[in-house]
């Protein structure tokens, strides 16, 4: 795929035992919830991804895919489901039977893989399949650091607050048990936790509809028993039962399953680190899943065992222990295409043999790069911590079947520490974003060191893994295989394999094995076919490079197609594995050497590339030179005298068109490389695609092929003389699997394009892809794409963004298995108009003042109507870092290979919402850039006041909806080089806000610059002339219009359009597609000084001076008093000594009364609780006693005109009716905790007896709302004293659900409670399972 991170798959089908059917992806990438498998190898998940496509080319000879007429039987219908004969891998083991990838080490880097799939226990010789299990993203992490002791009963409080029975035979020679939990659905895949989610609320349900009934039973027979409700008592008890029922009815509906809770549990037996999970509740039967009945688990590389979770889930976890037991690490995989990738390299089945990996002998390290808590996208710490495993484990290969366009090529982190670094061969899959050219993706198809696999579909694949009608006569490539060359002119795709299969998928699927299709699938096929190379190196003595084993592949492929540019798509053809063996047999005596390109066009010393790409017009109109710099690279510890001094080669050069590209005939190369130039004169080429090569031929050894090669590419676009500018190509036959490009030189002052496509001459549906690319330097490609399907002939059209001045290419495919068996070709016109209005500003910036900004507009095309149009629904605030720690990472996971240790960089950001809203972080130095980085993370976590996560993000931040409050956001940085972090302790980030669409600012627009003030002017619409400018004015928005309390230097975006689409239409019937957008904010400026400020502001003071003297006197001793410390005995007695004089000196003063009460509130650790509450009730009826309540009444009954009112007075009687309320309600809280101590729940029934509580709750009343949020506990806990359960959940929840604050634990906490008494065991163990969703006990780990 292209985007950051995910799998590339093309397509995914899933095999029934009766029929199969095919799941198509859609093409475009998603970085919603973090979820990406990359378009670059094979992935299911949510990104647009093409399915089951193909190349136009041809590949000749049966024995790599021509079949006329195929028939399939079971055996070569099996053998098409695991294709292996395509890369002649099937004749090799045949002949080689030993060497079928025996002896060979592949780490994985993939979603994670299942060690419990099928055919991924042993190697063909016996030997344990997958070595270690490892997730280097941290997503399954526990933090494991709380440290308990077991009781006499041998049980340990877990994490969760769960009380857990330990194994009384697990041997821990300390007695010291680390503890932890984990959200289970953080384990799982979207896929299967939406499965669990169902199974659950069944079982829920069920639960629910038994204690529904219960409730209704109980109110009926309350209903048949009282025909009339006239009693207090009975009214009460009478509208318990009736919320009991509302109760649960209002639970269903705002049912939400966060999922269970699981503990672990760590500890050392004296010779490793074991941990133990606890399940139960997972599952349903009691007593299943226990602690003490798990059987302990160490690393995985050390005994090669891991779990299930449960039977429901079926899913299959390992254990792994980090930081001296400090961590858990809970590896699942993070999607099913891991496995698939590991199940085509290297699967194993000793029942059938068919359907084996394509190197059922190699051993894997699943190292699991695509993180859970982003739904599978990479980051760069799982990237990082993987390039360390396979180094450590000493892998022979590494298969990545990830990635995404990139900036620039060859550059970044990742590229840093894996380039030609420890003899590891690094296959990675091109991509799935054809079939327009310069789609490959990072790093598979832009990085010299690594070997990039095409996806290829042969006529077997098609007619068994496919289940097509009729099977193409010939193998192609997939229509949505990543094409060649990088913007640097490098091919892009080195060699291509089969890019399907139906290969093992995790237990948790539920079924043994899928189909995906992708080059997620011809990345690993390739890479299986490379270990039975090395693996007959290894046998044969014979030293393994990654040089030259590269080499021995793309000089052994099949060409697939006949045309030069075919390369394009699928590299140097596709690879045999039989013939790369016979090329190394003869090469292992030769210097194993990479020779390096490097290449500048004459006279310049930048760009650096790696090939020569001309694309656009005006160097397609003359000849051009280039120095080329070919460079020996020897691996790091080649010998200087025995290898690097001897070295030396005379090379032949070649060209394919000498009339085309000219170069020297012959260089002598030694180690200290070679310089030559070459001149390219496309002046008398046709418009099109054009595709040569410059290579180097060993002199002395031709029969070795090419020893480097240089890419020369030539794509000479049609200049669109007519005016208005239009260009019609007509009568285009198209087939399975065609492709026709197009390049065009876009006009100058072209902004948009409108485009229609007409089909004809077809009977069945027709599926197409419709590519449009232009490519600007430091910018990924800039790409529309659509795929179109036409159910019959008819017209298509849309409209989409071009730059002018710059060359477009257009290519349009016919899916490679749309229309077979019709054998009818489509028939396609496709017209392309272009329209533009030109500005200077490319980007709109109002600085905050109210001049508005003057825009130049002009068409230099055609006539244009000019409709301007500008809107601000997005609000971003700069925030700096509270605080910044730099720390070493563990040492476990994080130290590289060098020795250097990867050090941490926590920056913690604080904001605050006034309302909810939806925000977005961002960070302009990192974001949107996962290969082309220099960092290594930027992983953040966004959480409330409670430590509640609510969202967390990396390269690509999604937006996430917060409720009003308070918000940390902490991020990572990782670098071993600590300058490079101490630089971004103060790094800006962004917090952006969508607006609501009643916030949103529209701007309006004037022809004079006066009109934002004057209101004259409006300027509505015009029709531009070619050749002629017309101006403007965009005025800034009202400071009436800007949203409130926003901080200066704040930023409003949005965007501002010129004009308006003709007659485009969007794919999928919705409103027209727009006119090209640009960027427009404005800059929040200082607030104006308050007009206002002082008016009416009440005199100092109006009493005499001895009496305000007395006033602030007091106050002062009341300060001083307030600022007493009472954490011990000594500080307690000076408090009350204090106290009791402030007392007897002021004895009616409110405000020291209820200082003293607030005092009283804040003592911990008391022994004598009775007495302490006692003394709490006498604090608070001296608040109550010193308030003169009947003034008060009278003050608040009276309704004055604001005007007249006092401001001072009435502050000072507000804050009196809250002393008199905070009073009466903490009496309450303390009448009822006495209750409870001594256990007198009996509450008075007749009016004979005083009721203490009822009292003052009555009391309560007068002054505050009992239902509130503040006093609210109160209510309920006064129908809890009356065991009106079912009234006090209903309460309680009010309160909860109208409380905009964050979530109050002891309210949650009381709601356990109730839940418990009124025994709704159902509902109370989904409100745990949330308790530890809202209120965990800290943040988890990174």
């Amino acid at each position: 795929m292209v985007a950051a991170g995910i799998p590339f798959l093309g397509s995914l089908v899933i095999i029934s035992p009766k029929r199969s059917y095919s799941n198509s992806i859609s093409r475009e990438r998603r970085f919603a919830a973090g979820k990406k498998l990359a378009n670059i190898g094979g992935g299911i998940i949510n990104t647009r991804i093409r399915a089951m496509p193909s190349s136009s080319s041809v590949i000749p000879g049966e024995q790599n895919g021509t079949y006329r007429n195929l028939k399939l039987t079971e055996s070569t219908f099996l053998a098409s489901l695991m294709p292996k004969k395509e890369i002649a891998a099937d004749r090799f083991i045949e002949a080689h039977p030993n060497f079928d990838g025996r002896g060979v080490t592949i780490a994985i880097f993939d979603s994670g893989v299942d060690p419990a799939a099928d055919g991924l226990q042993v190697t063909s010789d016996g030997k344990p399949k997958i070595l270690d299990v490892i997730d280097c993203t941290g997503s399954g992490d526990v933090d494991t650091s709380t440290v308990v002791k077991a009781d006499a009963d041998g049980c340990i409080r877990g994490a969760s607050g769960a009380s857990l029975v330990v194994n009384s035979s697990w041997k821990n020679p300390t007695g010291e048990w680390h503890v932890g939990y984990k959200l289970v659905y953080e384990l799982f895949t979207d896929t299967l936790t939406t499965r669990l989610k169902k199974e659950r609320k069944k079982r829920w349900d069920e639960k629910q509809q038994e204690a529904i009934t219960e409730a209704v039973k109980q109110l009926d027979d309350f209903e048949k028993r009282h025909s009339k409700v006239e009693d207090a008592n009975l009214k009460r008890a009478y509208e318990d039962l009736k919320n009991r029922v509302g109760v649960l009815r209002k639970q269903a509906e705002s049912y939400d399953d966060k999922g269970p809770v699981i503990d672990a549990v760590v500890w050392h037996d004296g010779e490793s680190w074991r941990a133990a999970l606890d399940t139960q509740s997972l599952e349903d039967e009691p007593g299943v899943g226990k602690l003490s009945d798990f059987t302990p688990l160490t690393n995985y590389r050390k005994e090669r065992k891991y779990g299930v979770f449960s039977k429901l889930d079926a899913c299959t976890f390992v254990l792994n222990v980090f930081d001296e037991g400090n961590v858990l690490s809970i590896v699942t995989d993070s999607s099913p295409h891991g496995t698939h990738v590991a199940g085509i390299t290297a699967a194993f089945h000793s029942e059938e043999p068919l359907l084996n990996g394509v190197a059922p002998g190699a051993q894997l390290i699943s190292c699991k790069i695509g993180d859970s808590r982003l739904g599978s996208m990479e980051t760069g710490t799982g990237l990082v911590r993987a390039a360390i495993a396979a180094v450590e484990h000493k892998c022979d290969l590494i298969n990545m079947s990830y990635g995404e366009p990139t900036l620039l090529p060859d550059y970044g982190r990742f590229v840093d520490l894996m380039v030609n670094k420890y003899r590891i061969v690094f296959v990675s899959s091109a991509g799935n974003n054809g079939p327009a050219l310069s789609t490959v993706g990072s790093p598979g198809g832009t990085t010299s060191s690594i070997i990039g696999i095409g996806a290829y579909v042969s006529p077997a694949m098609a007619a068994g893994a496919h289940s097509v009608v009729e099977a193409p006569s010939e193998g192609l490539e997939y229509t949505w295989s990543s094409r060649g060359p990088t913007v640097d002119g490098d091919l892009g795709v080195s060699v291509s394999a089969p890019g399907g299969a139906v290969s093992p998928v995790p237990t948790w699927t539920l079924q043994r094995r899928m189909l995906m299709n992708g080059t997620s699938m011809s990345s690993p096929s390739a890479c299986g076919g490379i270990a039975l190379l090395i693996s007959a190196m290894k046998s044969e003595g014979i030293p393994v490079s990654p040089y030259s084993v590269r080499r021995a592949i793309e000089n052994t492929c099949t060409p697939i197609g006949d045309l030069p540019e075919d390369k394009l798509s699928s590299g140097q053809g596709l690879m045999q594995v039989d013939k790369a063996y016979d090329y190394i047999q003869k090469d292992h005596s030769m210097p194993s050497v990479w020779y390096q390109i490097k290449i500048n066009q004459a006279s310049k010393t930048s760009p650096i590339s790696r090939g020569i790409y001309l694309r656009e017009s005006s160097v397609c109109q003359q000849s051009t030179e280039w120095t080329v710099q070919v460079e020996p690279k020897f691996h790091e510890d080649a010998s200087n005298l025995e290898q690097l001094v001897p070295f030396e080669e005379s090379i032949e050069i070649h060209s394919t068109n000498e009339a085309v590209v000219r170069a020297p005939e012959y260089i002598l190369l030694t180690h200290n490389g070679r310089t030559f130039n070459i001149i390219v004169d496309p002046t008398n080429l046709s418009e099109g695609l054009h595709y040569y090569e410059v290579y180097g031929i060993d002199c002395k050894a031709p029969w070795r092929g090419p020893l480097f090669r240089i890419p020369v590419t030539i794509t000479k676009p049609k200049a669109v003389m007519n005016q208005p500018p239009r260009i019609l190509y007509q009568g285009m036959s198209f087939w399975p699997g065609h492709i026709e490009r197009r390049y065009i030189e876009v006009p100058a002052g072209a902004t948009w394009v409108e485009a229609a496509m007409r089909t004809s001459g077809f009977d069945t549906a027709r599926r197409f892809f419709v590519d449009a690319v232009q490519i600007s330097p430091l910018r990924r490609p800039m790409k529309w794409e659509s795929v179109i399907t036409f159910s019959s002939p008819s017209v298509k059209s849309f409209a989409f963004r071009v730059e002018g001045g710059q060359t477009l290419e257009l290519a349009i495919a016919q899916f490679w298995s749309s229309g077979i068996g019709s054998h009818e070709s489509t028939i396609v016109d496709f017209e392309i108009g272009f329209h533009g209005i030109n500005t200077i500003q490319n980007e709109v910036l109002l600085d905050g003042s109210e001049a508005p900004i003057r825009i130049d507009a002009e068409g230099l095309l055609s006539a244009e109507k000019l409709v301007p149009s500008a809107k601000l629904n997005k609000l971003r605030v700069p925030y700096r870092p509270i605080d910044a720690k730099v720390s070493a990472l563990s040492t476990d996971r994080d130290k590289l290979p060098s020795g250097k240790q990867i050090l941490a960089l926590l920056l913690t950001y604080k904001f605050k919402l006034d309302d909810a809203s939806e925000i977005k972080p961002q960070i302009p130095l990192l974001n949107n850039r996962i290969y082309d980085n220099k960092f290594e993370s930027q992983f953040y976590m966004i959480s409330d006041s409670n430590k509640r996560v609510y969202a967390v993000g990396d390269v690509y931040p999604n937006s996430v909806k917060l409720p009003k409050g308070d918000y940390n956001l902490q991020l990572l940085l990782r670098h071993d080089n600590l300058e490079y972090l101490e630089k971004m302790k103060g790094l800006l980030l962004f917090v952006e806000r969508k607006l609501e669409e009643k916030e949103v600012i529209r701007l309006n627009f004037y022809s004079q610059p006066d009109g934002p003030v004057t209101d004259n002017g409006s300027f509505k619409s015009s029709t531009l002339i070619p050749g002629l400018k017309e101006s403007f004015y965009v005025a800034p928005p009202g400071k009436d219009k800007l949203p409130k309390n926003t901080p200066a230097g704040s930023v409003l975006i949005g965007e501002i359009s010129y004009g308006r689409i003709s007659s485009a239409i969007s794919e999928n019937g919705k409103a027209a597609d727009k006119a090209p957008t640009y960027p427009l904010s404005y800059i929040i400026p200082p607030p104006k000084q308050d007009e206002d400020k002082g008016k009416g502001s009440p005199a100092s003071c109006s009493k005499s001076v001895s009496e305000c003297l007395e006033e602030e006197v007091r106050a002062a001793k009341i300060k001083v008093l307030d600022s007493l410390k009472q954490s011990s005995e000594e500080e307690i007695s000076e408090w009350k000594k204090l106290s009791s004089s402030l007392k007897s000196e002021y004895p009616k003063y409110t405000p020291l009364l209820a200082k003293i009460l607030e005092a009283l509130l804040s003592w911990s650790n008391v022994e004598d609780k009775i007495q302490y509450y006692k003394e709490i009730i006498g604090a608070a009826d001296e608040v109550v006693e010193s308030v003169d309540r009947d003034a008060l009444a009278k003050y608040f009954c009276v309704k004055s005109d604001p005007e007249d009112e006092d401001e001072k007075l009435k502050k000072e009687m507000e804050t009196t009716r809250e002393q008199l309320a905070e009073a009466l309600y903490q009496k309450g809280l303390a009448l009822v905790e006495i209750e409870t101590l001594k256990g007198d729940g009996d509450v008075p029934q007749t009016e004979a007896q005083l009721d203490p509580f009822e009292e003052n709750f009555k009391e309560l009343k007068k002054w505050a709302d009992v239902k509130s949020s503040k006093y609210g506990i109160l209510s309920v806990m006064r129908e809890r004293r009356g065991r009106r359960l079912g009234t006090a959940l209903k309460v309680l929840n009010d309160i909860t659900q109208n409380d905009d604050g964050p979530p109050k634990k002891k309210l949650y906490e009381l709601k356990l409670s109730l839940l418990d008494e009124i025994g709704w065991a159902h509902v109370l163990s989904h409100e745990k399972e949330w308790m530890l969703v809202r209120f965990p006990p800290r943040l988890p780990l990174f």
